[in-house]
Parts: C-alpha cells; structure tokens; sequence
C-alpha cells in the first residue's frame, strides 16, 4: 500500500475500515478512525509516525496552556483597583509565549525534516560552517498537518476555538487519514466535531462518496498518469527539445497536476462523505480565471485561506506595516499607497507559499513570479482601466473575458513550468526557451508523438479533457452532477459507477510501459 490509488488501499484497507466502522458502538468509531489513520500513516511512513504524535501532543498542550492563562486573565481583570492596562500588557506577554512556543515546536520540526539541506546549501558558498543537515526522511503529509497544527493553536489563541482537553479528538483531527497525504488542509472546527461524532455509513453517502472516488481515481488514472509519459521525457533531457515542445511539455504538465491533486482530493472528499464528514473544497474550476489571483482562489482554496488568514491579515495589521500604510498614503496617494505597502504582506505569503512547495530555488522563483503578477496586477488595475477606457474597450464583453482567460491560462502555465523545473535558473532558461524560442513544427512534424505518448494517448487525454470541460461548466452554473444522478434512481447511479470504473479498467494508464506515480502533491 503506497497511496490511496494503490489496490491494497482501494480494495482491501478502505473497505475493512467502513466494515469495522460501521459495525462499531457509535461511541467507539472515532477509535476505529484514529487506529486506522495511524496504521495507514505507519504504513507508509513507518516510524516517522513519532513525528505527527509529537506535533498533537505540542497543540494540546499549547491549547490547555492558552486556555488556562485566558481564563488568569479574565479572572485578574475582573478584580477590584486592577491596573488593567498593566494586566493586558502582562497577559498578553504570556499568551504570545505560550503561541510562539506551540507554533514553533511544529514549524521547527517541518523546519529540519525538509528545508535544512536547502539553507546548508544556500549558506555553503557564503562560508557558513553548518552541522550537516539530518537525513531523517519526511514523514506523509507533514506539510499539510503542520499548517492544521499552527491554525489550531491561532484559533485558540485569538479565542475563534476552545482549547480541546481530549489529546484522542485532536490526533484524529490532525491524522485524519483522508486528507493527511494531501489535504485538505482542515481548521479544527470544520471537521473534529463530524470526525468524533461518529455518523453512521449511510446508502446516499456511499454512493455519493464512492462516486467522487470513482471520479477521482479516473481523473489520474487515465489523464495524470498518461501525460507523465510526455512530462518526464521532455523535463528529463530538456536540452535535446525545442521551445514547442517544452510549451507543449509545460501545458501537459499543468494539465497532469491538475488531474492528479483534484483527482486525489476527490478521492479524499468521497471517503470524508462515507464516513459523514464534510471535507473542505480545495478545487474550483481554476481553469475558468480571468486573473492570476483569481485563479488561486479556485486552486488550492485551502492552502490560500490559511495563508491569508494566518500570514497576510496579521502582517497588514502589525504595527511596523500600519505605519509604513500610513506613510505609504500620505506620500503616494490613497489609492497607490496602501497597495504599495500591502505588498509586505503579500510578499511574505507569496515566500511561504514558494517555499511550503519545496526546499528549492525554483520554488522560491514560483513564489516571486506569483507576487510580482498578483502585487503588480493590483497596483495597474486603475491604468489599465484608464487605457480601455481610451480605446473604447468593453471590459464586461465577452471578447474582454475571453482575452482575459487566455491570458490567465498562459500566465498559469508558465508558472508551472517554473515550477516543474530542477532550479530557478534552469526555470528561467525554459521559460526563454518555450517563449522566444517557440517553434510551431515541432508539433506536427510527428515530433511530439516520440516523447513518451502516440496519437491515441493523445486521443483519449482529449476525450476525456473534453469531459472534464463539460462537468466543470455545469459544476460553474451552480449544478451538482452526483446528486442529480442521486435523484434519478438506482440504474442510473449504478450505469455512473459502473462507467467510470470500465473507463478506468480500459483506458488508465497503467501495466506495461508505465511508470507508477505516487501522488504529486504528497512530496511538496
């Protein structure tokens, strides 16, 4: 069992885990749970485990320790002849301690397992005598249950949660097997409730769950896992292919994790309905943007809400960035001011964003190219306004958004070509390459059917592009597709599963010739 695709998970450890969950005292399925999340955990990242534990033990104890010096507090300035200013200084001290010392257990362990080889090298050509970075390994999914960590301990300190005394609740809420390779990344009151209430399987959670499964599993079976033949020849050897073909290489690219997260999240999302918890969307028909920035509000929804919520809102409202708006206003204007000084904020969740990808310059670039396209886009919106307005542009016309689109769409692709490569430099020398080098010939000289896919793989990854087209315009005119499958009965829920399972079975890509591919998302 090495994924949630594997057979062993699909068809053996899922299933005895509904069995055993169902069969269960309602009391007790929260355990069933909680020892399935943990053996799936140990199964993949072995010992490792210790690491996740500590990181529940950390917030637990952190959270009684917030709520304990909360309830000081209210206590001590509730007292008569209390100098209260004094006392909110004193107890706002202690409470900022007790938050920096649960925060930083976890970013300090996320901190060595992954990025400490990255500083070693950044700091070696700078003659900065480093110990050698420990080659512990990652465990599954630290990047995600790390930011579900830090957001438990904020939540309780700004008091938006109760601190939780139950360490079971927690370590289920932060091992939740589901999403602990990928996500979602959950706040602890969207799911710790649902998960410790205990639900039972019902007939429309199986079919709703089991469908987004199926819809999910298609998705990387026959898409994702096809493209990877193309990727990984193109970014493999990139120097013995032209511009066309790494535009091509980084168009697929975009398209193989697109299919591969959202497949992954759907797997996840269905198993959260089996068991009645809602999980959180993380995909929105990001594909449909007209903007850079709204294109990160449909992709990876969770991950932006939790650097918004936790980076961007509490470095616009510290004090130094207050009072750098505030001189940012009085000497650029209203409007070019406060956007000019909001790029502190924005350029830090931009970093983190970069580097919570990975240890690597390509990420760091990622990251920058993002905040340079949103920060810039943000700065220019009145000139641009201006400009169509001189040029008689209409900017709600359907021409107008489908400029928009397109542009988005290039914008997106480029960044991920950034992305997939080895280092920012080579990022950049792809980027020139695939732009001012761009050769159309490539195409359609029979080129690209040599790099890993003949015609017909590029003949079904088109059929089934063109599905996902359809569904994501229903899904964008407010229709849910499962549950007007749900209404029409029994045969037609069975002929939907049934489909997708013989659409897998026959045109996923898998057996001989094909690599296996673990889960994009699970190493970033």
């Amino acid at each position: 069992m090495t994924s949630y695709f594997s057979a062993a998970f699909l068809l053996a450890f899922l299933p005895a885990t509904v069995v055993c969950y169902q069969l269960a005292p309602r009391r007790a399925r929260w355990a069933v749970l909680l020892a399935a999340s943990y053996a799936f955990f140990w199964v993949l990242s072995g010992p490792l485990v210790v690491f996740v534990i500590a990181s529940t033990v950390s917030i637990w104890a952190a959270g009684l320790a917030l709520d304990a010096l909360a309830s000081r507090r209210a206590a001590d300035l509730a007292r008569q002849g209390v100098d209260r200013r004094r006392a909110r200084r004193l107890w706002g001290r202690r409470m900022r301690l007790a938050l920096v010392v649960g925060v930083g257990v976890n970013l300090g362990i996320l901190g060595v397992l992954k990025y400490a080889g990255f500083v070693c090298e950044l700091l070696a050509p700078l003659g900065c005598a480093l110990p050698p970075a420990p080659s512990i390994g990652l465990p599954i999914g630290i990047s995600f249950y790390t930011l579900q960590a830090v957001s438990y301990v904020a939540d309780v300190y700004r008091g938006s949660s109760r601190a939780d005394r139950n360490l079971a609740r927690l370590a289920l809420y932060l091992a939740f097997f589901p999403q602990i390779m990928e996500g979602p990344i959950c706040r602890y009151d969207q799911t710790a409730s649902a998960l410790w209430a205990g639900e039972p399987v019902t007939a429309q959670g199986l079919f709703s769950g089991g469908a987004r499964m199926l819809w999910g599993v298609t998705k990387r079976m026959v898409v994702a896992n096809r493209l990877n033949l193309f990727v990984q020849t193109v970014f493999g050897d990139p120097g013995s292919y032209d511009g066309g073909m790494v535009a091509l290489a980084a168009a697929l690219y975009t398209l193989q994790l697109y299919c591969d997260f959202s497949g992954t999240m759907d797997v996840a999302c269905g198993m959260g309905r089996v068991f009645g918890v809602s999980l959180p969307e993380n995909f929105r028909q990001p594909f449909f943007s007209r903007t850079a920035s709204e294109f990160w509000q449909r992709w990876h929804i969770t991950l932006g809400a939790w650097f918004r919520d936790y980076v961007f809102y509490p470095v616009s409202l510290s004090g130094p960035v207050k009072r750098l708006t505030s001189s940012a206003r009085r000497g650029l204007g209203n409007r070019v001011g406060p956007a000019a000084a909001s790029g502190v904020a924005l350029l830090c969740v931009w970093l983190g964003n970069g580097l919570w990808h990975g240890a690597g310059t390509q990420y760091l670039l990622f990251g920058l190219y993002y905040f340079v396209l949103i920060w810039a886009g943000g700065l220019l919106a009145p000139a641009s306004e201006a400009v169509c307005a001189r040029m008689g542009v209409a900017r709600d016309g359907a021409l107008w958004h489908a400029f928009q689109h397109v542009r988005t769409l290039l914008v997106v692709v480029a960044g991920e070509l950034l992305f997939r490569s080895s280092s920012a430099v080579e990022g950049l020398g792809l980027l020139v390459r695939a732009t001012l080098g761009f050769r159309a010939s490539s195409l359609v000289d029979g080129t690209a059917l040599s790099a890993g896919m003949d015609a017909a793989d590029f003949v079904v990854t088109g059929a089934f592009v063109v599905a996902l087209l359809v569904v994501g315009v229903l899904r964008e005119r407010g229709a849910c597709p499962l549950e007007a499958v749900w209404r029409r009965g029994a045969v037609a829920r069975w002929a939907v599963c049934c489909a997708l399972i013989v659409t897998t079975v026959v045109f996923g890509a898998y057996g001989a010739g094909y690599v296996p591919v673990d889960p994009m998302y699970a190493s970033f």
